[in-house]
């Protein structure tokens, strides 16, 4: 059995649902967790509970897993160490003097983000300290904030040449059934498919016109209107707590601005350098295909290729892991830590992110039941989900549409981008050839054929990581920016809802053109027209400050 058929739906519905409901994140994570586990174990309470307990500790014994918490620990220590030295609140107070508007601001996170493409979870959690004190000074919501990290995160990643993502997808697609036919490498294949990647790219842009025409509708209008009046930067009884507050602390006046960039520079240089670094140490051993010395196993594989090739979560944990050490050394040396105060400033760092640790933990274990099959102790939704594009006969044109909705279903309700790329990347490419040779096809034209398909892929799966409550990245972002998860989901989701309507419009009309441009066009048209009416329609007068 590969699938609990509509049963399988009952976690994902659940979670969401009682999220909603309850704004208790951890608790409607669990229920839901559980409710899996009971489907599986055919109702038994005893078994359930038992496998929620396994599934939970497979999660965090998970090597990948494990060195991202302990990333998360470490950066909240760093974090820590820039509130308690008072470098936080001077970065704050001199970037606030050089950035005059709350738009300089806003622009200022969208470049940086954009800039910061190595790493999704890099990017929420080091932007979201950098222009967390920033962002405060200008009045702009948490919500604001979170937004911005959440819309540079995957979605920058997930098109940018050199990033932790690229070699996942291009993994994909290289093993998929007949990519062998095409004549191409599977990076040229990735480069070519970008323009067809239309949620991405039009997500990006939407934070460009919300930053610079501060036009909010929605949700985000409420949470920026309650900023700028001075009522509240985050809604905490409307929305629930903070995941991982933490405040400066500091009375001491004697920290600059660079105190807070000397370590961030530290940071941003280790991770770049751990980043190839990390697959060259790999290659370095005594058994057979492997090298003797890190001298040699950069003779053998390129820079661009280690880079590529490289764990994020090992070159992550190296750089944060450096970053402390280092920082801790220069704030001692410059007088603005003590031993005793060094070690408070770590441990409320490391305090303040165990809500956001613990709901990680949460949202892997609910995505691992999701995904897996019956035999593996999952649901098999994502195999439900598939099943339906599969058998559905649908004509080549209509392709690009179906698996972008399937995969927007299915990374929303499992909150994993690889995961859904990693499911229908190898359904979608086969069924996308061979409708294409069906037709006719073969050369560039099959080529372009199998791309809008793969892209819109692509697409689904980041739709689903950029505003899924159980998404990693998601709820980095809300970490990040010390803004209630709740109220990051509910603030972002008409964004991202938005944008991708618009996206599946002009997937079908590049469907039936087979080119990019025309997919760009009119997925670009609707935008700027659903941009101009739905702040008059739907704007902060829609909504009370008070409630």
């Amino acid at each position: 059995m590969e699938h609990f058929g509509l049963l399988a739906l009952i976690p994902p519905i659940l979670t969401v649902a009682l999220a909603i409901l309850t704004k208790d994140v951890i608790i409607s994570l669990f229920l839901g967790i559980l409710s899996g586990t009971l489907i599986v174990a055919g109702g038994n309470p005893y078994t359930a509970l038992v496998t929620l307990t396994d599934h939970l500790a497979s999660m965090l014994a998970d090597g990948w897993n494990i060195r991202i918490v302990l990333f998360c620990g470490l950066l909240g220590a760093l974090v820590g160490m820039w509130n308690k030295t008072g470098a936080a609140r001077a970065f704050g107070a001199w970037a606030a003097g050089k950035l005059k508007t709350r738009t300089g601001v806003l622009i200022f996170t969208w470049i940086f983000g954009i800039l910061i493409f190595i790493d999704d979870y890099f990017n929420s959690l080091t932007i979201g300290a950098c222009m967390k004190p920033v962002c405060d000074e200008k009045k702009i919501s948490r919500a604001k904030l979170a937004y911005i990290l959440d819309s540079t995160a995957a979605p920058v990643c997930i098109i940018a040449p050199i990033s932790s993502w690229v070699i996942t997808v291009m993994s994909y697609t290289k093993g998929s059934q007949g990519f062998d036919a095409l004549g191409i490498s599977e990076f040229e294949y990735f480069i070519r498919a970008i323009p067809y990647n239309l949620y991405a790219i039009f997500a990006i842009l939407m934070v460009a016109f919300v930053a610079f025409k501060g036009r909010d509708f929605g949700p985000m209008a409420r949470s920026e209107a309650r900023a700028m009046q001075g009522i509240g930067l985050f809604d905490e009884k409307k929305y629930g707590l903070v995941a991982g507050k933490m405040e400066s602390v500091c009375d001491d006046l004697k920290a600059k601005w660079f105190d807070f960039v000397v370590p961030l520079v530290i940071l941003i240089a280790a991770a770049v350098f751990f980043f190839p670094m990390t697959t060259w140490m790999g290659m370095v051993g005594t058994e057979e295909g492997q090298v003797a010395s890190i001298a040699a196993a950069m003779a053998a594989t390129p820079l661009g290729e280690a880079f590529n090739n490289t764990d994020a979560s090992k070159a992550l944990f190296y750089a944060i892991m450096f970053t402390i050490v280092i920082s801790y050394i220069y704030f001692m040396a410059r007088g603005l830590l003590t031993i005793g105060k060094s070690a408070e400033a770590i441990v409320d760092g490391l305090k303040s992110m165990v809500p956001a640790i613990v709901i990680l933990a949460m949202a892997w274990t609910i995505g691992y039941i999701i995904k897996k099959a019956p035999a593996d102790g999952g649901v098999g939704l994502a195999n439900f989900l598939s099943e339906a594009v599969v058998n559905g006969g649908f004509p080549l044109w209509l392709l690009p549409l179906v698996v972008f909705l399937i995969s927007c279903v299915i990374s929303f309700a499992t909150g994993t981008s690889w995961g859904t790329m990693a499911i229908m990347i190898p359904i979608a490419f086969p069924i996308a050839v061979a409708l294409g040779q069906k037709a006719g096809l073969s050369g560039e034209a099959l080529i372009n054929a199998t791309m809008i398909p793969v892209a819109s892929v692509m697409g689904g799966a980041v739709f689903g990581d950029h505003c899924s409550p159980i998404s990693d990245t998601t709820i980095l972002s809300s970490t990040g920016a010390n803004c209630p998860h709740l109220e990051h989901v509910a603030t972002q989701m008409p964004y991202s809802v938005f944008v991708a309507l618009c996206c599946a419009v002009g997937l079908v009309f590049a469907g039936i053109s087979q080119k990019d441009i025309v997919g760009i066009l009119v997925t670009g048209v609707l935008f700027v027209l659903g941009l101009v009416f739905l702040p008059k329609f739907w704007g902060v007068e829609k909504f009370k400050l008070e409630d």
